[in-house]
């Protein structure tokens, strides 16, 4: 299906969302899985019961089914926040005659088979009337909706086939022939309204209390997200703590890539995929940054992950699974129109692809958490089975972090040595001279590959190209190759991939870098760390600065960001985007103390 074949496709019948720039919409989690709401106050993006299951709300792509809590009045401003180190969002928004707020949460401690979304309604000041819509719509909307009955004064219930939804909260509401139930809630100022929408697979068992549920919630994000006092962004740090555990799963340990699928990285240009799944890169990513900043769950739950896939998997590892940790689904196309300028696709063809830095950050991971003395005794037999998975596969061509056609890849060999060097320092044991060896033999023979004749890396054996990748490796503490090298890397990707203070992955063709796609975030910060390790401070305060500043207004990132349309590109939010953010912001402070 091309470009044509897209916009031929309508949405579908009875959807009202008006699509919004990804800036716009806020992230409510609970680790199993996410929600995406507008500033209309409609929650169009939640996935029953897990992060990949079918979507019930699914506007944001032209599917069918919302959750909308909005005041009547047509002339209104939007806003909101978070509560500071939690994904508890408060909408607000400015009537010519009042204000009104609604705070909301997915309930925490989650359930895996039940999601609870609160949200509490209040007119701050003067009266309210606000319109309530719920619109359930299993199978991406291409399900029948389940037709919603009374089931006392103030609750609904309703289901159809596995999918069971329930509703307290509006005294008075009206059941639609196509299942939507709409209801009007009038507030005098300073009244509060509290809806609770459950959605499960299975019966839901006792209805939740809002004020328990609430209790719980609140007390669940403030155990979760550290302190963070004395950093100089310490609000960002600790947003992007509440982030990540948002997005990882408390039962497994599992961290998804992002919340949402087939948010398009360039318009028009078959560019959308379904990040829903755990990438291990990605999980190591942040158990590293986190572990940078100290001891944390995070990290802990990275680990659990790594070494249980490592010591299942060995030398058959996958770049990315499934939260429980089973195989991530083959690629296929929902027939719904997409969000604007993309298709729509769930599953994702890199679940089945050989990238051999993966096994290379794996072994960074475990080293970062014997740093901490947090490694147990199956970590280090993950990092055995890890560094014999390197010593017979280091010169096998794989997909790379970009996930393309196989290639020598220079950043692939790159992460495998400073992996085996971590090990080596931070795990030690009778492995670590082996270690050690092979990392000296993998970087010989990628000097031979892949150092081109001005002095810096190149992108792999056959592309003499630079590529934003290999900051990753040059900004470890356990830094491959003379510092010369590094140098020369990072000015040529300042040089030749940057535009503007943002920087780009690679070069497409010979037309002008923002053409074939956006800025890369995680490059950005970076290059952040990698002049930070090359003892440019200022320099890398300017590239942290500048790369924070493509945020949406809840301070979320996507994975790209479109520079001269100052848009948000990809899915959102993007794990390991936020995961650099807080490792760079760390040290960017220690570097400064």
């Amino acid at each position: 299906m091309g470009p044509t074949d897209r916009r031929s496709t309508g949405p579908r019948p009875g959807l009202r969302h008006v699509p919004r720039p990804l800036r716009d919409y806020t992230l409510l989690a609970d680790g199993e899985r996410g929600a995406l709401t507008g500033p209309d106050g409609d929650v169009v993006w939640l996935c029953v019961p897990g992060w990949d299951g079918p979507a019930v709300f699914s506007e944001l792509i032209g599917g069918a089914g919302a959750f909308t809590v909005c005041p009547e009045h047509s002339w209104k401003v939007s806003g909101g926040a978070y509560a500071e180190g939690s994904l508890i969002w408060t909408a607000r928004w400015t009537l010519p005659g009042g204000v009104v707020e609604c705070r909301e949460a997915l309930a925490a401690p989650a359930e895996a088979h039940r999601v609870v979304l609160l949200r509490r309604v209040r007119a701050v000041t003067g009266a309210a009337r606000v319109t309530v819509r719920l619109s359930a719509r299993g199978e991406y909307g291409t399900a029948p909706a389940p037709v919603m009955r009374r089931a006392g004064e103030e609750l609904w219930e309703g289901a159809r086939g596995p999918l069971r939804v329930r509703l307290r909260g509006p005294a008075a509401a009206r059941n639609g022939p196509d299942g939507e139930l709409t209801a009007v809630v009038e507030l005098a100022e300073g009244g509060v309204c509290d809806l609770v929408l459950e959605i499960g697979d299975r019966p839901l068992g006792a209805p939740a209390d809002a004020g328990a549920a609430w209790r719980r919630t609140e007390e669940f994000w403030a155990g979760a997200v550290p302190g963070c006092s004395g950093l100089a962004a310490a609000r960002d740090v600790r947003h992007a703590y509440a982030v990540l555990t948002g997005l990882t799963c408390p039962r497994t340990g599992a961290m998804v890539a992002a919340a949402t699928t087939s948010l398009p990285e360039h318009a028009d240009a078959d560019r959308d995929y379904d990040y829903r799944y755990a990438w291990l890169r990605d999980q190591c990513y942040a158990g590293q940054a986190v572990a940078v900043h100290g001891p944390h769950p995070l990290t802990d739950a990275a680990v659990r992950v790594v070494t249980e896939r490592v010591l299942a998997d060995g030398p058959g590892l996958r770049p990315a699974y499934r939260t429980d940790g089973s195989p991530v689904p083959p690629e296929r196309r929902l027939p719904l129109c997409g969000y604007p300028g993309a298709a729509d696709r769930i599953g994702n063809r890199a679940g089945s692809q050989f990238q051999l830095d993966t096994f290379g950050e794996v072994l960074e991971l475990l080293a970062a958490a014997a740093r901490h003395d947090r490694l147990p005794d199956d970590g280090v037999r993950a990092a055995m089975v890890a560094g014999k998975a390197l010593e017979e596969h280091w010169d096998r061509p794989d997909a790379g972090l970009w996930e393309l056609d196989t290639a020598w890849w220079t950043h692939s060999r790159l992460a495998a040595v400073t992996g085996l060097r971590a090990a080596a320092r931070e795990i030690g044991g009778p492995a670590a001279g082996r270690w050690s060896g092979l990392a000296e033999t993998v970087l010989r023979e990628t000097r031979r590959r892949c150092l081109h004749p001005s002095g810096r890396w190149q992108r792999s054996a056959s592309d003499p190209g630079t590529d934003a990748a290999l900051l990753r490796p040059l900004a470890s503490p356990y830094r491959p190759g003379p510092r010369a090298v590094a140098v020369a890397t990072r000015e040529a990707v300042e040089r030749e991939l940057a535009v503007d203070g943002f920087v780009y992955r690679f070069r497409h063709g010979d037309g002008p870098l923002g053409e074939a796609e956006g800025a890369f975030l995680l490059g950005g910060f970076l290059m952040s760390s990698a002049c930070l390790a090359h003892g440019r401070p200022v320099a890398a305060a300017r590239w942290f600065e500048r790369t924070r500043t493509a945020v949406g207004q809840a301070g979320l990132f996507a994975e790209e960001y479109d520079v001269r349309n100052r848009q948000l590109r990809g899915n959102l939010p993007q794990a390991f985007v936020h995961a650099l953010l807080l490792e760079s912001a760390v040290r960017l402070d220690r570097a400064a103390g």
